[in-house]
């Protein structure tokens, strides 16, 4: 597994906060591994956070269970976005943050090219392994550009049709 693979929950995880889960892995390595859920949306828009109450409605998704009181972006505009992290082609997580709400506000950055989220996934090392190994988790052949291709309604079936290994 590397950055960029997406991964999908199996029927094991039914009942669970990754029940019909599409993770996206943004950091692997011997520490672990790191990724966002990125077909659940979350039940209010970015503008609906007060500290953003003046920016663009932009969807924010439910990133995963852990530090949900945090937001995190990913985006494929590195060449607007400042000290991004390349996660495979011109997928980046991090960055200027600021300068991202600031592009967005005035339609240089679009909403299709950013995702928002609350809260990550994270596994330590070998525990996504693991649970890939017993069954939790299945390893896709989607591209990573898959996150930001489809409304999230069409993404849990394209990735059981078109991209199960």
């Amino acid at each position: 597994m590397q950055e960029g693979s997406i991964i999908i929950s199996t029927a094991m995880l039914n009942d669970t906060a990754f029940d019909h889960a599409a993770v996206i892995i943004t950091e692997h390595n011997e520490k672990g591994a790191m990724g966002y859920v990125f077909n659940k949306l979350f039940p209010r828009n970015f503008n609906e956070l007060v500290e953003f109450k003046n920016a663009v409605p932009v969807p924010l998704y439910e990133g995963g269970p852990v530090q949900t009181d945090m937001l995190y972006f990913m985006h494929c505009r590195p060449d607007l976005i400042e000290g991004s992290d390349i996660v495979a082609k011109n997928i980046c997580v991090n960055g200027d943050f600021k300068k991202a709400v600031q592009l967005l506000n005035n339609g240089t950055l679009t909403v299709d090219e950013v995702r928002l989220f609350i809260g990550y996934c994270g596994w330590d090392a070998g525990e996504l392994e693991a649970e890939i190994e017993e069954g939790s988790w299945q390893l896709t052949n989607a591209p990573v550009d898959f996150v930001f291709s489809l409304e999230v309604a069409a993404m849990w079936n394209k990735l059981h049709t078109s991209y199960n290994i």
